[in-house]
């Protein structure tokens, strides 16, 4: 029984997709260890879930001293940006932030790689998402040997100490590793070739990077292990549908334990009802 197979028994998503040992072999891309096992079972989990993401959602914004940040990681067509859509679009536009990071401009370049990072985390009362993130400067100078092992430690630290940062001041981080096969990968990658409305989506140079798998598999793998100060969370992505029922329970479950609370009036709520009733300004 493989990993996922055994973690059948536990409450919580939170449980059941958190990565307590790292060996990628392990997970099952098209696994569902928890929940709904169809499509039409997760679209109705979904509404309910959004009602109430929905609704802690305002609560952390009226609150506004406090913020939460989804970290997607995953390969081409792992749906990092299908994640963003059908998550992050169940709760108000207002209250949410996204950012999308590509290879580092010239000007990024020569700033500390965590510099552009900094620059786009969430306010207090908001919730982000990272379509890629801090993560990508690991990842891609591992496999393409643009740093030293030396300096590859010494970014994994930056890396934990950073994320400590953040929790102590206020922000709760969901990492997710979105765990696709290179099978489902090839399929999408060729529908994004036959359909002229995602032609637009497609690089060639995926294929590039495609033909690194292992090496990308190596970095991931050392990525998880390394950085591990907040858990990461291997989510099942083979299977939309599941992905974002998935991502979707891990939202909900953190805000739930966040519980934040809507704000006392600081008010007279009788004194302003009277003086509202009162007042009739065609008088």
């Amino acid at each position: 029984m493989n990993r996922y197979g055994q973690l059948m028994a536990k409450k919580s998503v939170r449980d059941a997709l958190r990565l307590d040992e790292v060996d990628l072999s392990t997970l099952d891309p098209a696994g569902r260890p928890i929940g709904p096992k169809t499509k039409k079972e997760a679209a109705e989990d979904l509404v309910a879930t959004g009602e109430e993401l929905d609704g802690l959602q305002e609560a952390l914004y009226a609150e506004d001293s406090r913020a939460v940040l989804l970290v997607l990681q995953g390969m081409d067509t792992s749906g990092k940006g299908g994640v963003v859509s059908h998550v992050m679009g169940l709760v108000n536009p207002q209250g949410v932030r996204i950012a999308s990071f590509k290879k580092p401009t010239p000007a990024e370049s020569r700033q500390h790689f965590l510099w552009r990072i900094k620059k786009v985390l969430p306010e207090k009362g908001r919730i982000g998402a990272f379509d890629r993130s801090h993560y990508e400067d690991v990842l891609v100078p591992k496999v393409e040997r643009l740093l030293t092992a030396a300096e590859l430690r010494g970014r994994y630290k930056e890396i934990n100490a950073f994320e400590r940062e953040l929790a102590d001041s206020g922000v709760t981080l969901i990492k997710c590793f979105l765990h696709i096969s290179p099978e489902v990968q090839k399929e999408r990658l060729l529908a994004r070739l036959d359909d002229p409305r995602k032609n637009w989506k497609y690089n060639p140079a995926d294929i590039d990077v495609r033909s690194k798998w292992s090496k990308y598999q190596d970095a991931y793998t050392q990525a998880l292990k390394n950085c591990r100060d907040t858990p990461w969370y291997a989510v099942p992505s083979d299977r939309k549908w599941y992905r974002n029922w998935a991502i979707s329970r891990l939202l909900l479950e953190t805000m739930r334990e966040m519980a934040p609370k809507f704000p006392a009036p600081a008010y007279d709520l009788e004194a302003e009802k009277a003086r509202l009733i009162s007042n009739d300004p065609l008088q």
